[in-house]
């Protein structure tokens, strides 16, 4: 068969019209994200690469979309070497005008479900896809059973209830591989570390062999309509090699990442976060003392609705609600433009948007009238949520202490804040916060850190420290959205302070 070097006419444009023919939600439920050219090309490009010879390629994209990377293929290999191809796609939104535009291009594109078709004999030499990103939550039960009774039939590993469809597509591609073939796909680089990727890793390290996984810059966000960082993860069809080295690359381009490590299987199988490569370790992240040996860390309280429990002074002087009823509480870290939140009268925080938190514990026919009719106004909206349907009585708060350290849960690292995603602040109030913060409590012991200059101590080591130990120890998601959850803080190492001179 003959092959095109030029684009396809008018696909762009096609796909510009027919994503506008779906409401953006439609095509957030149904995963479907356009994979953009220059990217395409590169991706193409790598399955190239990695082919271990210039044989003819049978070629299978199993999320066809309206084909960027059969594009990209057909201008990439010289005339003859392209033997078959085959793409699948669910969607006949996309699979009819697909079909119309490729009619003449030697490509057979099935309009069906992937993930119910048999394998074919032979198999594909090369297999290149953007599969759907659809979250768990939006596959119906019946079909996740399906899919994991499948996966363990073929493979002994039954993947997780929240696995994203996306991962099913991945391992599942290897049924339609020839020996030695390679599989280039563009996913969520969120499997390496959240609990469902587990069954992904797994597969990756011992029914193929994992060639490369190069992770985006989380700052340069591929999908301007996706909030995910991606990755392309490379594999070959064979039983990988106990010494088996993987490439782990980062940033820059496909053909020339800005980083560059090769870590062992084995180190793969026995880590949990594989976003941590290849980004070298800290100088010193190895050393020193866990933050989960010095402190106990907890979410901030989840109030289940900030706007009806949260409120300023003068709001809540307005409704009659009494102080005895009220704590103060942290406003959220973008109205924070200082790292030491000094106490002013009554332990409240000395901050330009003081706020109070509404916690009763009385039921509401022992409450004065202002104050019950403020309880009342939320019975039939507030009391009704997810969180304080659970509670009893429904307004009633989860119960903190003031910490005198605090973590912001989630940032993003620009460069108003030094790079650093991750914010401390180091607070002598009495103010609880929300769980947009992790609280960090003083544990007592030998090597405790209440004192007043260890603790200070930590909040200095802490504010200096190099953003990416924290970054690695957390977790990225698209626009270089960071995440630290309070298991992930306790794993940050510090220099334990000295203890104080006696007096």
């Amino acid at each position: 068969m003959e092959t095109q070097t030029t684009p396809i006419p008018g696909r762009l444009e096609l796909q510009q019209r027919l994503d506008g023919g779906k409401s953006p939600t439609e095509r957030n439920v149904a995963g479907q994200f356009a994979t953009p050219d220059p990217l395409a090309r590169e991706i193409v490009a790598e399955g190239i690469r990695t082919l271990s010879s210039s044989s003819p390629i049978r070629f299978l994209d199993p999320a066809f979309g309206l084909g960027a990377f059969y594009e990209a293929l057909r201008a990439a290999v010289p005339p003859g070497r392209l033997e078959s191809a085959v793409a699948y796609e669910i969607d006949p939104h996309y699979g009819e005008p697909a079909r119309t535009l490729w009619a003449d291009a030697g490509i057979d594109i099935r309009i069906e479900d992937f993930t119910r078709t048999e394998p074919e004999a032979g198999g594909f030499d090369l297999v290149v896809c953007n599969p759907p990103y659809v979250r768990h939550h939006h596959l119906p039960g019946r079909d996740k059973v399906r899919l994991q009774d499948e996966f363990e039939r073929r493979f002994q590993i039954r993947p997780s209830g929240r696995s994203g469809l996306y991962c099913y597509f991945l391992m599942m591609s290897k049924l339609w591989m020839a020996e030695e073939g390679i599989g280039v796909w563009l996913v969520p680089g969120e499997f390496m570390d959240v609990n469902y990727g587990r069954q992904v890793k797994e597969f990756l390290l011992e029914q193929v062999e994992l060639v490369r996984i190069h992770r985006a810059d989380p700052g340069d966000l591929q999908f301007s309509d996706a909030l995910v960082s991606s990755a392309v993860v490379v594999f070959r069809n064979r039983t990988p090699r106990p010494d088996h080295r993987v490439a782990f690359t980062f940033g820059g381009s496909l053909e020339r990442p800005a980083v560059t490590t090769r870590v062992a299987v084995r180190q793969l199988a026995a880590g949990d976060k594989w976003t941590r490569y290849p980004a070298r370790e800290a100088a010193g992240s190895g050393e020193g003392v866990p933050l989960g040996d010095l402190f106990e860390i907890k979410r901030g309280i989840a109030t289940g609705n900030n706007k009806f429990f949260i409120r300023s002074r003068r709001d809540w002087s307005a409704l009659g609600v009494a102080g005895r009823y009220l704590h103060p509480i942290l406003p959220s870290p973008r109205y924070l433009t200082e790292m030491e939140i000094l106490a002013g009268a009554g332990g409240h925080p000395r901050v330009k948007r003081p706020l109070f938190l509404f916690d009763c514990r009385t039921p509401i026919e022992g409450l004065a009238e202002p104050v019950a009719a403020f309880i009342a106004a939320g019975a039939e909206t507030v009391a009704r949520g997810y969180l304080c349907g659970r509670r009893t009585p429904w307004y009633a708060q989860e119960k903190r202490d003031p910490a005198p350290l605090l973590c912001t849960y989630m940032g993003r690292a620009r460069e108003s804040n030094g790079g650093k995603p991750f914010r401390f602040l180091l607070n002598h109030s009495a103010a609880i916060a929300t769980n947009v913060y992790l609280m960090l409590y003083p544990k007592d012991g030998p090597d405790g850190v209440a004192a007043a200059d260890r603790l200070r101590s930590v909040w200095e080591q802490l504010g200096s420290m190099d953003a990416g130990e924290l970054s690695r120890q957390g977790r990225v998601y698209g626009g270089g959205l960071y995440k630290l959850e309070p298991a992930e803080l306790s794993r940050v190492r510090i220099r334990l302070p000295a203890r104080p001179s006696a007096s």
